[in-house]
């Protein structure tokens, strides 16, 4: 059996998810780190952004697939994605992500990136952005999610704030395409 073979059957029958079992955002919150080595880099040393963004998917899909436990996710948007500083060669790269909003088949994963230098230990947070999924099930067709539930006020502001946002972002692509 080949491998992606073997990866289809072990997802033929996934188990049935109570939608009624919210998770919080501490429940998916997860950081994925690698070292910086010259494939990475340009000629100057400095980080290809490529290379950022694909770890930014990579680990924002994480978070994903463990809020919905599903292996099926697909990137539905980058809201925005900010590069504040250069990673470099031999840095240690961090990406920290976590869950922000859910809606009935999309996840919003809120991202910071930061680069640390393991000689003067110096972090710099050199990255942020918000990535959307969409869950999809065996059928690769969107699925609901469970719904995000804050264990404590500090995750209640984060989905307030993340909330906030997506009525402004929704509100602003309506005026462009002209419907207000």
């Amino acid at each position: 059996m080949n491998p992606f073979e073997r990866i289809a059957n072990r997802y033929k029958n996934l188990p049935k998810i109570d939608l009624t079992q919210g998770h919080s955002i501490a429940y998916s919150r997860s950081t994925t780190r690698r070292n910086m080595e010259l494939i990475d880099a340009n000629s100057q040393g400095n980080v290809h952004g490529g290379v950022i963004m694909r770890m930014v998917d990579e680990a924002a899909a994480v978070v994903a697939i463990k809020h919905c436990h599903r292996p099926y996710v697909v990137t539905a948007r980058v809201e925005r994605f900010d590069f504040l500083a250069p990673a470099f060669i031999g840095d240690v790269v961090s990406v920290n992500c976590e869950m922000h909003n859910v809606g009935r088949t999309s996840m919003e994963v809120g991202v910071e990136v930061t680069a640390e230098d393991l000689i003067t230990r110096e972090v710099r947070k050199i990255a942020s952005s918000y990535v959307i999924y969409v869950a999809l099930d065996e059928n690769r067709k969107p699925t609901p999610v469970p719904p995000l539930v804050p264990a404590n006020d500090e995750e209640t502001a984060i989905i307030e704030r993340a909330r906030i946002r997506r009525k402004h972002l929704q509100h602003l692509e309506e005026v462009l395409k002209g419907n207000l």
